[in-house]
């Protein structure tokens, strides 16, 4: 069977754009630790879902991010809370991305995701980049994606891709297309803070929410508020 490798933090937009892939290819997930706040809820939601999913699974320690980082979700600052209504003010998102923003984070996630995908012989990256992120999160965009695919074609031997099935959607789409895939969502893991629990109220916790509100579909993620 064809091998990938799937950067899989455990949440909603990866584990369903990794489940796209689950029967086509051998998936070789690989979670970071980069000193977030939500490491622990991450790594267990991701262990849950390979494990589901029959995935082999590799945690990479990545402390040197976490030395330069001044993002909120891996300092001692509190992470921002947004309404619903602040999803769609771009100003305000740029806002919430900015206190969030980890140095060039999927950059480093890429380039490494490359070597491992060298080094088995994987054919394709997974990643869980989406079209509503993109608006405040310059590096889910499809003219990254796009780029990071011509410096794989230029920077390595091998013929490899960057593939995100959820580049072009909404959150909305990416659980409808969840549902259609049979990807384990129930099992991911969404919030910024690191609490058992979604706290319900960080730009990430609010767009999950809103997606399965709109859908009028229950999310077994269990949340404070």
């Amino acid at each position: 069977m064809k091998k990938a490798i799937s950067v899989l933090s455990g949440g909603l937009d990866c584990t369903v754009a990794t489940s796209v892939y689950a029967k086509e290819y051998e998936i070789h997930a690989i979670t970071f630790n980069y000193g977030q706040k939500a490491f622990e809820q991450e790594l267990r939601a991701s262990k849950a879902i390979c494990e589901k999913m029959g995935f082999e699974h590799t945690v990479i320690d990545l402390p040197w991010l976490a030395q330069i980082s001044n993002s909120t979700l891996n300092t001692d600052e509190d992470i921002p809370e947004v309404s619903e209504e602040d999803l769609d003010d771009i100003k305000k998102g740029r806002k919430t991305a900015s206190s969030v923003w980890v140095p060039a984070r999927n950059m480093a996630f890429t380039s490494i995701a490359t070597s491992y995908a060298e080094s088995i012989g994987a054919e394709i990256i997974i990643v869980g980049w989406d079209a509503e992120e993109a608006a405040t999160f310059p590096d889910n965009s499809k003219e990254f994606l796009n780029a990071f695919n011509e410096l794989i074609k230029i920077g390595s031997p091998e013929n490899i891709k960057i593939e995100a099935p959820a580049i072009d959607l909404n959150k909305e789409e990416i659980v409808k297309l969840g549902l259609e895939v049979g990807a384990p969502m129930e099992l991911s893991y969404s919030c910024y803070t690191g609490r058992d629990k979604h706290c319900g109220v960080c730009e990430s916790c609010m767009r999950r929410k809103r997606a399965f509100k709109k859908l009028k579909i229950k999310d077994l993620a269990e949340y404070e508020q």
